[in-house]
């Protein structure tokens, strides 16, 4: 018992300690988003803390980090502009209407993600190849880097130019010192998280040695915001009178919201499936699914962006140690307690400190492993990692993750439909036999039907499907054109081995196949297959 209580005091500091250093990483990366995705950052904030406060209580995956993402942002870049200019063209033009079409899209796409844990789902992420994962998490690695080069720009004249000179050597200066703590420190001692030592170390370092840096204060305001201080998030009470509930309403936001719930589930979803393997424990898609849901209606009927799974923060969270439920509540509650009381703090916090800690775990998402594999595994394998990486960078996440299922299943399909075969033999009374190995379904059924040869066989024909599963309606279809060919060359043909599912939808769609369906059959092996398969 006494080793009970330690444990759970040990993980509860490893969770508050790292919670901690999430809530920091947190503040540039949801302020950030809120101005690729044109809105206030107070919208980023506000998401990033109800998102992450819903999500940790009830999700499907304790250490999982969500929040404001940049994948949604760049879906809520045309929306907002479109439903601004939709307010613009109203009878009664209204300014800003682009941030209430926000609001009402992010609950519409909140109850979509909820309908798919109600339905289950989540459940199709098994499905997702190993190489798409690889390719997903090297290129969300890729994407997490360069997102990360914007901090070396500074405004001039309203533009964003490259660091040079002395501020570029003291950008990297504290960039190296941040990474070298956090792979030092844990050679050390692990009781406290190497990312938080480190912020805290450079924080101090630029502060009190009067440094000229980049701050998280200068970055929000460089941006065009005022500051991180505000209030608590408001119930968003004109949703229901400025956004007209119509079929025009819903026709303009149906499309956002379907897109935005899509890549919110499959982020989610794809990020929970990696702490699975790093954490070796398993987590629930489809509670998930519900709880990204519910974090999503209610951010948006309190004025946030909306958001799903943070791999980058994620990933911080479980490398230094937060592995329950009461990490992701202590970063939301950070987060928020920053915005009320601590804003002139975090503001201090240098960027270079922050992007540190990113380029890290950049070096830690990254499948280093992917390099040494490439010439071992098959051809079609390693196009799809190169395939997903690629695609994630230069479009999304979603499309990629779509790509690589669908080649995945197309190469799959095309290996599966080269496996058929026929063995062919005679009985005593010279009843011509026909074994077929392998599955039945839609890519295989052309070399199925070239096995047989309808005007040279004989008058008396079966064909033995117990090496063979008949897989979907274009198998069951291919069978049933075979049986009228042969029966319109006037020679009887005989099934032997069908599975149940296959004899009932065969005899549904014609009861004829009742006669040539052999279904009283002594045969040991038969009983063995059928068992095998009822067990699976």
């Amino acid at each position: 018992m006494v080793e009970f209580f330690k444990k759970k005091v040990a993980n509860s500091k490893d969770d508050i300690l790292s919670g901690l250093t999430v809530s920091l990483a947190l503040v540039p990366e949801a302020v950030a988003f809120a101005f690729v995705a044109g809105v206030d950052p107070l919208v980023g904030l506000y998401a990033a803390f109800m998102i992450g406060l819903i999500t940790s209580v009830f999700g499907g995956r304790p250490g999982m980090i969500s929040g404001a993402t940049g994948a949604l942002a760049v879906v809520m870049v045309s929306l907002v502009k479109d439903g601004n200019q939709m307010g613009l063209d109203m009878i009664e033009p209204i300014q800003n209407m682009g941030l209430n079409y926000l609001f009402a899209t992010v609950v519409l796409a909140g109850v979509l993600q909820f309908l798919a844990g109600i339905f289950k789902f989540g459940k199709f992420v098994r499905l997702i190849p190993h190489p798409v994962m690889m390719g997903f998490v090297n290129g969300l690695a890729i994407v997490i880097f360069m997102s990360q080069l914007g901090m070396f720009t500074q405004k001039i004249d309203g533009e964003s130019v490259w660091l040079m000179g002395s501020a570029l050597y003291t950008m990297l200066g504290l960039v190296v010192l941040t990474m070298g703590i956090m792979y030092l420190l844990p050679k050390i001692t692990t009781k406290v998280p190497a990312a938080l030592a480190a912020i805290l170390t450079v924080s101090a370092i630029a502060i009190f040695g009067g440094l000229d840096v980049s701050t998280v204060g200068s970055f929000i305001r460089d941006g065009g915001g005022a500051g991180l201080k505000g209030g608590l998030p408001t119930f968003q009470s004109q949703l229901f009178t400025m956004v007209p509930l119509n079929f025009e309403t819903i026709k303009f936001i149906l499309p956002y919201a379907s897109i935005i719930a899509a890549i919110g589930l499959i982020e989610s979803l794809m990020t929970l499936n990696l702490l699975d393997e790093i954490t070796e424990t398993r987590g629930n898609g489809n509670r998930e699914c519900m709880a990204q849901g519910a974090a999503n209606i209610v951010t948006g009927f309190f004025g946030g962006m909306g958001g799903c799974a943070m791999i980058g923060q994620s990933l911080i969270n479980v490398k230094s140690g937060g592995r329950g439920r009461l990490s992701g509540v202590i970063a939301a509650l950070t987060l928020l307690a920053f915005i009320l009381f601590a804003s002139p703090l975090i503001e201090q916090v240098p960027i270079a400190a922050l992007v540190g800690v990113m380029f890290m775990v950049v070096i830690g998402t990254f499948a280093w492993a992917t390099f040494g594999i490439m010439n071992k595994i098959p051809r079609t394998d390693a196009f799809v990692i190169i395939l997903v990486t690629g695609l994630t960078v230069m479009f999304d996440l979603a499309i990629a993750v779509l790509a690589g299922v669908i080649v995945s299943a197309l190469v799959f399909a095309w290996q599966d439909a080269k496996r058929i075969r026929a063995r062919k033999s005679y009985k005593d009374d010279g009843t011509k036999v026909y074994e077929i190995w392998g599955p039945l379904f839609f890519g295989s059924i052309t070399t199925f039907s070239s096995k047989f040869d309808v005007h040279e066989d004989p008058q008396s024909i079966e064909i033995d499907f117990i090496e063979s599963r008949v897989a979907d309606h274009s198998g069951i279809e291919a069978i049933s054109n075979l049986v009228d060919k042969y029966e319109n060359a006037g020679k009887s043909i005989k099934l032997k081995h069908l599975s149940d599912d296959c004899i009932t939808l065969l005899q549904r769609a014609d009861p004829r196949f009742s006669a040539v369906i052999i279904r009283d059959i002594d045969d040991p092996r038969y009983y063995v297959v059928t068992d095998n398969m009822k067990i699976e």
